[in-house]
C-alpha cells in the first residue's frame, strides 16, 4: 500500500499533470503542423519544381516480381519528415519566444522602499541635531 500511496502522490504533483497536458497538446499541434506542411506548403513547392510529390521520390533497388513487393529506398518520406521537423521547430521557437516576451512584460518592477513617516523624519532630524 505504501508504494501505491507514493505513486498517487507522485502522479498528482503539478509537474506530472503539466507534462501530460503538454504531451497531449504537442501531439495535436504536430497533427496541425503536418497538415500545414502536407496540404498547404508542399503542393506549391512540388508544383514549382515540376509537379513532384516528395513522398513519391524513391530509389528502386529491385523491381516488384509477382507477389513480392519492390525493394526501394523512400528518401522522399525522409525529406518530408525533415521539412515537418523544421517547420514544427520554427513554430515552437516562435511560441516560446512570444511566451518569454510576455513573461518579461509581466515581471514586477522593484518597488522603491516607502518614504519615511513623519515620526521617522522628525526622529532623524532630532538625532542629527543631537550629533552636532
Amino acid at each position: 500500500m505504501k508504494i501505491l500511496n507514493e505513486f498517487k502522490a507522485f502522479a498528482m504533483k503539478g509537474n506530472v499533470i503539466d507534462i501530460a497536458i503538454g504531451i497531449i497538446i504537442g501531439a495535436a499541434f504536430g497533427k496541425i503542423v503536418s497538415s500545414l506542411v502536407n496540404d498547404v506548403i508542399m503542393p506549391p513547392i512540388g508544383f514549382l519544381i515540376g509537379g513532384v510529390n516528395f513522398t513519391d521520390l524513391k530509389i528502386v533497388m529491385k523491381e516488384a516480381m509477382g507477389d513480392a513487393p519492390a525493394v526501394a529506398i523512400n528518401y522522399g518520406n525522409f525529406v518530408q519528415g525533415i521539412l515537418d521537423f523544421i517547420i514544427i521547430a520554427a513554430a515552437i521557437f516562435m511560441v516560446v519566444k512570444a511566451m518569454n516576451l510576455a513573461k518579461k512584460r509581466q515581471e514586477v518592477v522593484p518597488v522603491p522602499p516607502p518614504s519615511p513617516t513623519k515620526e521617522e523624519t522628525l526622529l532623524t532630524e532630532i538625532r542629527d541635531l543631537l550629533k552636532k
